[in-house]
């Protein structure tokens, strides 16, 4: 929840002078529903994608102060994040919703952003696992491989998210190594090597290219350090 519509146009703006559109790296800015029209106007023809961080399962309805998929589908939205963390915890977010949720996303052809992750607690109780692979069986309920094989997958360990902690290297990749591992025992190989598992959790300049080096880190979901045009670029340009 930051930056007001004149403020993220000034980001894209200065985002924009810096990127270089890379082959086979996709970056994209899921930002409040306020700003999506007005920065999917200021991305047009960048090659910079745009996501929203919250929708609703329901196609339409008395939800007051909710937002449809077919209201983002308007604007032209390809990304929309379902079940971070903080959704979760604040918002009661559950397996079951995140469920419905993407499915009502690949009805309107946007791509869901998955979140999973478990909390300090759950990790130090040796839980990190058996509460990831829970959160990806009842989240993929009912979805096709072909529409797994699509998904972006983001490891966010909750412990690590605008803490200043992080996740090692190590960690990462044991934990992403485990996201495909689970996809490919629900589905097939073929499908987890298809799909792109992302690490979330205090990505920044300075730990972004060991954390992206790794064979099961196929991106990054970029937190407080996305607000600053330079670093966000830093971290893409590691991706490349």
């Amino acid at each position: 929840m930051y930056k007001t519509t004149a403020e993220a146009l000034a980001f894209a703006a200065s985002f924009k002078s810096l990127y270089r559109d890379a082959a086979g790296v996709e970056a994209g800015i899921c930002a409040p529903f306020t700003q999506l029209a007005a920065l999917k106007e200021a991305f047009a023809g960048s090659g910079v994608k745009l996501g929203a961080q919250n929708v609703h399962f329901e196609e339409k309805g008395a939800y007051t102060g909710e937002i449809s998929v077919g209201m983002l589908r308007e604007i032209g939205v390809d990304y929309t994040i379902v079940g971070h963390s903080e959704r979760r915890e604040y918002f009661a977010e559950t397996d079951e919703t995140v469920n419905r949720k993407l499915h009502k996303l690949y009805e309107h052809g946007i791509l869901p952003i998955l979140c999973v992750g478990e909390s300090l607690a759950q990790r130090d109780a040796g839980e990190a696992e058996s509460v990831v692979a829970a959160q990806l069986t009842k989240g993929l309920a009912g979805l096709g491989a072909v529409q797994v094989g699509l998904l972006v997958i983001a490891y966010e360990p909750i412990w690590a998210i605008g803490t200043g902690r992080t996740a090692g290297p190590a960690q990462a990749q044991e934990m992403c190594a485990f996201i495909r591992g689970t996809v490919a025992s629900l589905y097939d190989a073929d499908t987890a090597d298809k799909l792109r598992v992302q690490y979330g959790g205090s990505v920044k300049p300075e730990n972004a290219a060991e954390i992206l080096s790794k064979a099961d880190v196929d991106g990054a979901l970029v937190g407080g350090a996305s607000l600053v045009p330079e670093d966000l670029i830093k971290i893409i340009e590691f991706q490349g």
